[in-house]
């Protein structure tokens, strides 16, 4: 007798899709069909073991590929069922290559016949959609749009397992897979609200994040952080959280984008422009940097201010080096034609420069040939008027300077000051300042704050044995009576430091009002507010 395989005609799946012959039954073997007629009657081998059923071998060992064919009336099922995304994809492309175009033809119209016929009673199709895309069947996801095998003989288990990692499913309340999210938005143009569905963008993020950087100067290891990133994960789980490299892209990609606006906007203006230039010194290393800032009025009448170039500057800052870089950066953003005034401080190497500009620049399109082009600035003037008279009065108020400087000295020390501020019930939260030589302001500010806490100075000298500098009686008096004359010069000069509005036609007003309080100053029977007041006139006279 022979083996019950010798009976069974053989079927080699390489060969088929060498030849693209079909199988006996008229039906492609790659459509996971079974390859041999249907029987009519019981083989009466139906209790030997055959190499048909599923638990049956190759004569070689390896499992033949008849075993795909079930013997019975069940549905077959696709070999591909348990497999990942991606091999699904890779199955679907391979899976009909070596057969022959009728076959083929004939497999698609018996697919689709029972597509027809067959309903999707699975809960799975609850969160999928069955569609055709060039003539196939497709699964597409409700929640993520991915699209997966969705011919019904593929079954479900699949599409089962991409629900268990779906990564919008798995954040979302299944309840209600549709419910949508509103949120107010202020519209640009009117400025009017409304309530808008929120859809979550993975770039919109990125570009906010990157943004937040900038704007707040964190570092970029931020996104390195475990904190942020467990706080990003909780908030919004959707989004994928980026390296510091890819964050330092973005960033230079926001740069070049503004840049590349800013460029266009100052191509379109039609009307001149003034510029602003100032040095920097890092605290860190001590390197000097020019920023040049650019002022002028758009078509719709709205002061526009931009950054041309925050540049490093090497030293010494002569006026050679310096009217290189300006002129460097008008011919870049080409703006040289387009110049009204530079506004620089007052000093005699910035007066050098201007005249350096003045014959590297086309005078011609300058007004009045460039006479008009060089301004002083007025805040800087005022410093200089200032610190005059501050240089009078400095054994007044040394005592509240040593004071400020003891409790600021360590963080003990101010902590223990903000201790008994709070003891004391003082309704002032400004903490102290140390004054800056420079900048006149900050000796103001400084007095003024040291004035709120008079109380705790006097509390802190009855406690605290190593502090000998209290100020006394006559002190406070002499600081109270020096805020309320430079409370009017802060002022004035704050409003010349404006960036948002126009300061031209107000500036004589306001230059008038702090030379009639000089002259009344001069007059106070105060002598140190007097010789004061009379300094800081003589330079107003010079300057002015």
């Amino acid at each position: 007798m022979l083996p019950v395989h010798d009976l069974v005609p053989k079927i080699e799946m390489g060969d088929t899709k060498k030849s693209g012959a079909s199988s006996p039954s008229g039906s492609p073997s790659g459509t996971g069909r079974c390859p041999l007629p249907a029987m009519q009657s019981p083989s009466p081998f139906s209790r030997s073991p055959s190499p048909l059923s599923p638990s049956g071998n190759s004569p070689s060992g390896s499992p033949s590929p008849s075993l795909l064919c079930p013997l019975n009336n069940e549905s077959p099922k696709s070999p591909v069922v348990d497999l990942v995304e991606e091999d699904l994809e890779v199955e679907e492309q391979e899976g009909s290559q070596g057969i022959g175009e009728e076959g083929e033809q004939k497999g698609t119209n018996e697919d689709e016949d029972t597509d027809r016929k067959r309903k999707t009673t699975s809960d799975v199709w609850e969160h999928f959609t069955r569609k055709k895309v060039n003539g196939k069947f497709k699964a597409e996801c409700h929640h993520c749009s991915k699209l997966y095998l969705g011919d019904s003989s593929q079954g479900t288990t699949h599409l089962r397992n991409h629900l268990a990692r779906c990564p919008r499913l798995k954040f979302k309340d299944i309840r209600d897979m549709r419910q949508q999210v509103l949120i107010r938005q202020q519209n640009k143009v009117d400025g009017t609200m409304s309530l808008n569905a929120y859809q979550f963008d993975q770039n919109i993020v990125r570009n906010n994040l990157s943004r937040m950087v900038i704007l707040h100067e964190y570092p970029l290891s931020i996104v390195d952080h475990l904190g942020f990133r467990v706080f990003v994960k909780s908030f919004q789980p959707l989004f994928k959280l980026i390296s510091r490299n890819t964050l330092k892209s973005d960033i230079i990609k926001i740069y070049e984008n503004e840049r590349e606006k800013a460029l266009k906007m100052t191509d379109k203006n039609g009307s001149r422009m003034t510029i602003t230039t100032d040095m920097w010194t890092s605290s860190n290393k001590k390197s000097g940097f020019m920023v040049i800032t650019a002022h002028f009025i758009d078509q719709t009448w709205t002061l526009q201010s931009r950054v041309l170039r925050f540049v490093y500057v090497p030293s010494p800052h002569m006026k050679d080096v310096l009217a290189e870089v300006l002129v460097d950066c008008f011919l870049e953003w080409n703006i040289d034609r387009k110049l009204s005034t530079i506004t620089v401080d007052n000093c005699s190497t910035n007066d050098a420069m201007i005249r350096l500009l003045l014959n590297k620049l086309d005078t011609s399109s300058l007004m009045l040939g460039g006479s008009m082009m060089h301004m002083r600035c007025a805040a800087h003037i005022l410093n200089l008027i200032v610190q005059d008279g501050l240089s009078l009065i400095d054994d007044g108020i040394e005592r509240i300077c040593d004071s400020v400087i003891y409790w600021t000295g360590s963080p003990k020390r101010r902590q223990k000051f903000d201790e008994n501020a709070r003891q004391l019930r003082i309704q002032c939260t400004k903490e102290l300042v140390l004054d800056c030589k420079t900048r006149w302001n900050s000796t103001y500010l400084m007095l003024s704050t040291a004035l709120a806490y008079k109380d705790v100075f006097s509390h802190l000298a009855k406690r605290e044995t190593s502090y000998t500098c209290l100020p006394h009686d006559h002190d406070w008096e002499v600081a109270k009576d020096i805020c309320g004359r430079l409370e009017l010069v802060h002022s004035v000069t704050e409003f010349f430091s404006g960036r948002k509005y126009l300061t031209t036609n107000l500036y004589f007003t306001l230059v008038c009002d702090l030379k009639i309080a000089l002259n009344e100053w001069s007059l106070s029977s105060n002598e140190m507010i007097s010789t004061m007041a009379e300094s800081m006139l003589a330079k107003f006279e010079v300057e002015g």
